[in-house]
């Protein structure tokens, strides 16, 4: 059996934050902002764990990880992903493939999608082929183009393993 699930999810800069690293897709980046967020702000794993509950009709990241509780402050969002990734194979399934549009008008992220896509491999116990990162920009149009923020969808395939 093969299931799709979808994922989007969107934080904000800091204005008033110096320059830093910011998280994406577990790899750190430099960035003139930081990432407003209860978590670690990982936007690129926040939008994949979305698409794996999702698939399996598990609800959402909100639920399993609420942004009102202590116990998620700060939290490497690595964790929330394989702790999502341990409930997807908990009910047979696995990763056939996940696709994640990152949309940001900054960062510049040619130079970090390779590293993005072995870093969630490896967190998800599986080859780097079966995933794919790309990004884009909005071509300084609404929110992402005025440097606000960044969005991420990310789209998967789990097939319930034999």
């Amino acid at each position: 059996m093969l299931r799709i699930g979808h994922g989007h999810d969107v934080h904000r800069f800091d204005a008033d934050s110096p320059p830093c690293n910011i998280r994406l897709g577990g790899v750190e980046v430099p960035s003139e902002h930081a990432l407003l967020a209860h978590s670690d702000g990982d936007v690129v794993l926040h939008a994949l764990c979305d698409a794996l509950l999702g698939a399996l009709a598990l609800g959402d990241i909100g639920e399993h990880f609420p942004d009102t509780s202590a116990t998620w402050r700060g939290v490497d969002s690595r964790d929330l992903l394989r702790q999502v990734y341990q409930l997807v194979q908990d009910r047979g399934y696995r990763l056939v493939n996940a696709d994640i549009t990152i949309v940001a008008q900054t960062p510049r992220l040619m130079a970090y999608k390779k590293a993005m896509q072995a870093q969630i491999a490896a967190d998800l116990n599986t080859a780097v082929g079966n995933l794919n990162v790309k990004a884009t920009t909005t071509e300084q149009l609404g929110f992402i183009g005025r440097k606000e923020g960044i969005a991420v969808d990310a789209v998967c395939l789990v097939e319930h393993a034999l």
